[in-house]
C-alpha cells in the first residue's frame, strides 16, 4: 500500500496534475473547450451553472440579446452576476486585451490568459495599465484612506469607540498583533462582518479632511463607486473615465512642464495682443520642449546634445519591465479581491479559508514572541541583507543549478493563490459559459447620450450605519444637499494658480486660428481617404486596408453573434463562426444575402467562403487599428467621427487573414478566444 503521509505536493500546492506550470519544456496542446486544458475551461463546461445561459440548447445558437436595448435583455445572464457587473468586467476585458497568442504549455495556476514574460511594448499599453491600476488599486486605495477619516473623526461615536475600546485593550496587554490577525481571518472568513466594522457609503460623499459628509467634485453624487461621484449611465463608466482623465491629466501636466509652461507670467494685454491670438502650445502638443529651449536663448541641435539619445534609450529601455510590474501588481491585487469576493463559477469558499489558514499560525505564534526577538530578528535581517552578499550569492547559485525555475515556485499565483482568476482570467471564464451552452454573451450597451445630472438612488448597499449612529452622522436633509446637483461644484480649484495653470484657453482669436486648422486637416483627411478607393482599384494593398474605416452614419453596423461585418482586401462581406460541426469555424464571405438573412440556415457551401478556417488551429488574435496610430488621432479629432479597426487571425499553418472596418472587432475577438480549447497568453 502507497504511503499516505504529509509530501512535498501537499505543502505546495501547485495545480494538480499540472507539473509544468513550473516546468517551460513541458507542451500539451488542446483543440476544443471540451478537453478542458485548464480550470477556466472546466468550469464553463460544467453543468452547474446560473441564468439566462443555462437555458441554451444543443440544436443551434441562442441569441441573448446581441441587438436588442439593454432593459430587454435577460437579468442575469450568466450565474448570480448582475448584468451590471458582467458588462463592466466585458468592457474592462476590451480595453485590456490587445494580443494574444495560444500557447502549448500548461499555464501557471492552471489559469490560462496570463501576461506572456516578453510582452510587447506600445504606449497605449502603458496606458491602458495606468487606468487599470487606478481603477483597482487606486480606487480601493482611496476608499480605505475614507474608512479611517470617518474613524478618526469620531462621527460615529459607538464604531470608532469601540475600535477605540479594542485597540487600548490589545495594546495594554501587548496583543497588538493577535488583535491585527484575529481581525483580518474574521474580515476574511465572515463577509458580513466586512460591512459591521466598515459600513459602506459613497467614496465621493465622504471628506477626507473630516471624515463626515461633503459635496462630490462632480456636483452631483451619480455614482457611488467612483472618486468624483459623476453620473454614469452604466455601472462602472464614472470610474472608468476617471481612469482615462486621470492619465490624461498627467500626461498634460508633463507636457506643460516640459513646454516651462508658467501662465502667471503672462502679461494682461488687450483684445488682440499676439497671446490672444496663438493657440496654447501645450493643447497642440507640438515640439513644446524643443520650443522652450529655443525661446532660452540656448538653441543647441540635437546632435549636440550628448545627453538626449542615452536618455531616451535608458527610459523606453526600462518602459517594457515597468508596463509589466504595473500588470503584476493589478493582477495580483484583482487576485486577492476575487478570492476575498469570488464570482460563480469559481468556489465560493476554497479561497477565502485558504487566506485565513496562513493567517492561524501568524496567531498563533504571536502569542509567544516577544517585542524584543521582533526588533532582533529584524535588525539581524537587515544586517545580513547588507553584509551577506557573498553567502547570498552562493545560496542562489546553489538554487538555479538544483531548481532552475524555484523562482516560480514561489510565485503567489503558483501558491497562495492558486486558481485564483484575475477579472481578465473570470471574463474569459464567464464568455466560454456562454460559448459552451451556444448563447454567447452580448456586448455592453453603449450610448451617446450622457447620463443625467440627478442623485444616484443610494440602498443600504452603498450607505449603511452600525448600531444606532447614523450614516456619516448626516441628517437626511444634510445628504440629500450634499448628493443633489451643483452646477458649480465641479470647477472649484484651490487657488489661483490652479485655475491659471489647467487652463486650456486659446483666446478668441487663437480658437479661430485653430478652427481654421482643424478644417483645413478635416479637408485633407476626407480627400486622402476618398483617394484611397483609386489606389485600391490599380492594386495598392494598403489603401485597400483603409477602406470602410469612417463608416458611413447611414450604415447599419449591427452584426453579431454569428456573422460580423468587415472587409477582407478592401472588399464588403461578412466573417461568420460556424458552430453546426464538431469542429467551429471562422470564414469568410461576399455574399450579399447574410445581410437580410444571416448565415443560420446555410451550409458553407452556399455561403461560398473566401477562406475559413478551424477556430482550433488559430495559434495568435491581434487586434489592429484601421490606421496608424498618428492618423487615428487626426482623423477622430478633425472630423469626429468613430474609426472601425480590424484583427489579425493567424492559424497553425502560418496563414494570416486580416479583417478591417469591423465595428463589433472586439466582439469578434471576444468569441473567438472563448470558443476553442487554447490556453492564451497575453502579447
Amino acid at each position: 500500500m502507497a504511503p499516505t503521509g504529509v509530501v512535498l505536493k501537499d505543502l505546495h500546492p501547485l495545480p494538480n496534475g499540472v507539473p509544468a506550470s513550473t516546468d517551460s519544456s513541458s507542451k500539451d496542446v488542446s483543440y476544443s473547450l471540451g478537453q478542458e486544458p485548464t480550470m477556466s475551461h472546466a468550469l464553463a463546461n460544467s453543468g452547474d451553472h446560473e441564468g439566462a445561459v443555462a437555458h441554451g440548447h444543443d440544436s443551434g445558437l441562442r441569441d441573448l440579446g446581441w441587438n436588442a436595448p439593454d432593459d430587454e435583455i435577460a437579468n442575469p445572464l450568466v450565474g448570480k452576476l448582475a448584468n451590471e457587473e458582467l458588462w463592466v468586467l466585458i468592457r474592462r476585458f476590451n480595453k485590456q486585451m490587445y494580443h494574444v497568442k495560444a500557447s502549448p504549455h500548461p499555464p501557471p495556476g492552471n489559469l490560462d490568459l496570463n501576461i506572456a514574460e516578453e510582452e510587447e511594448f506600445s504606449p497605449d499599453k502603458l496606458r491602458a495599465n495606468l487606468e487599470r491600476l487606478y481603477m483597482t488599486v487606486g480606487i480601493s486605495l482611496l476608499a480605505a484612506f475614507k474608512h479611517i477619516a470617518r474613524l478618526r473623526s469620531w462621527r460615529e461615536a459607538r464604531r470608532t469607540g469601540a475600535f477605540l475600546a479594542a485597540y487600548a485593550l490589545a495594546w495594554l496587554l501587548d496583543l497588538m498583533v493577535p488583535l491585527m490577525a484575529l481581525a483580518m481571518i474574521t474580515l476574511i472568513v465572515y463577509p458580513p462582518s466586512r460591512a459591521i466594522m466598515f459600513p459602506p457609503a459613497p467614496i465621493a460623499l465622504v471628506s477626507g479632511k473630516t471624515g463626515g459628509v461633503q459635496k462630490p467634485a462632480a456636483g452631483v453624487l451619480g455614482s457611488t463607486d467612483s472618486a468624483t461621484g459623476a453620473p454614469e449611465k452604466y455601472k462602472g463608466e464614472a470610474v472608468e473615465a476617471e481612469a482615462s482623465n486621470f492619465v490624461n491629466s498627467i500626461a498634460h501636466v508633463a507636457l506643460a512642464s516640459a513646454s516651462g509652461k508658467h501662465p502667471q507670467n503672462d502679461p494682461s494685454g488687450e483684445d488682440g495682443d499676439p497671446n490672444d491670438r496663438v493657440p496654447d502650445p501645450t493643447a497642440m502638443a507640438v515640439s513644446a520642449s524643443s520650443a522652450r529651449v529655443s525661446a532660452g536663448g540656448k538653441n543647441v541641435s540635437a546632435k549636440h546634445d550628448k545627453t538626449k539619445i542615452p536618455m531616451e534609450t535608458a527610459m523606453w529601455n526600462k518602459m517594457r519591465p515597468t508596463m509589466h510590474a504595473l500588470a503584476d501588481v493589478a493582477d495580483t491585487w484583482e487576485r486577492f479581491g476575487n478570492a476575498l469576493s469570488p464570482t460563480p463559477p469559481f468556489p465560493h469558499d476554497e479561497y477565502r479559508l485558504r487566506l485565513a489558514a496562513v493567517l492561524i499560525p501568524v496567531l498563533a505564534s504571536s502569542i509567544f514572541i516577544t517585542n524584543y526577538m521582533v526588533v532582533k530578528g529584524i535588525t539581524f535581517g537587515i544586517g545580513f541583507g547588507i553584509f551577506g552578499d557573498p553567502a547570498i550569492q552562493r545560496g542562489l547559485e546553489l538554487l538555479n543549478r538544483k531548481f532552475p525555475d524555484w523562482q516560480k515556485w514561489l510565485e503567489l499565483r503558483n501558491t497562495l493563490l492558486k486558481g485564483v482568476p484575475t477579472n481578465a482570467q473570470l471574463t474569459v471564464t464567464l464568455l466560454r459559459i456562454g460559448e459552451a451552452k451556444k448563447a454567447p454573451l452580448p456586448p455592453p450597451p453603449s450610448s451617446t447620450e450622457p447620463p443625467p445630472d440627478k442623485p444616484v438612488n443610494i440602498t443600504d448597499d452603498h450607505l449603511r450605519a452600525v448600531g444606532s449612529d447614523w450614516p456619516l452622522n448626516a441628517t437626511d436633509e444634510e445628504l440629500t444637499e450634499a448628493m443633489k446637483h451643483d452646477p458649480d461644484q465641479k470647477t472649484q480649484a484651490t487657488g489661483a494658480d490652479i485655475d491659471a495653470a489647467k487652463s486650456k484657453h486659446h483666446g478668441k482669436k487663437g480658437s479661430k486660428i485653430l478652427n481654421a486648422f482643424k478644417t483645413g486637416v478635416k479637408g485633407a483627411v476626407e480627400t486622402a481617404l476618398g483617394a484611397d478607393h483609386l489606389k485600391a482599384k490599380v492594386g495598392s494593398e494598403s489603401a485597400k486596408q483603409r477602406l470602410g474605416v469612417i463608416p458611413s452614419s447611414r450604415d447599419n453596423h449591427l452584426s453579431g453573434p454569428v456573422d460580423f461585418k468587415c472587409r477582407y482586401h478592401g472588399k464588403r462581406g461578412h466573417a461568420y463562426i460556424s458552430t453546426k460541426a464538431a469542429i467551429p469555424t471562422i470564414s469568410f464571405s461576399l455574399d450579399k444575402s447574410i445581410a437580410s438573412e444571416g448565415t443560420e440556415d446555410k451550409v458553407d457551401e452556399e455561403l461560398h467562403p473566401i477562406w475559413s478556417t478551424a477556430v482550433a488551429d488559430i495559434k495568435e488574435l491581434k487586434k489592429v487599428g484601421g490606421l496608424g496610430w498618428k492618423a487615428k488621432l487626426v482623423v477622430g479629432w478633425a472630423l469626429d467621427r468613430e474609426v472601425a479597426d480590424g484583427i489579425e487571425i493567424v492559424d497553425r499553418q502560418g496563414n494570416s487573414y486580416n479583417l478591417t472596418a469591423m465595428m463589433l472587432r472586439d466582439e469578434l475577438f471576444n468569441r473567438l478566444v472563448a470558443i476553442g480549447g487554447q490556453k492564451w497568453e497575453s502579447w
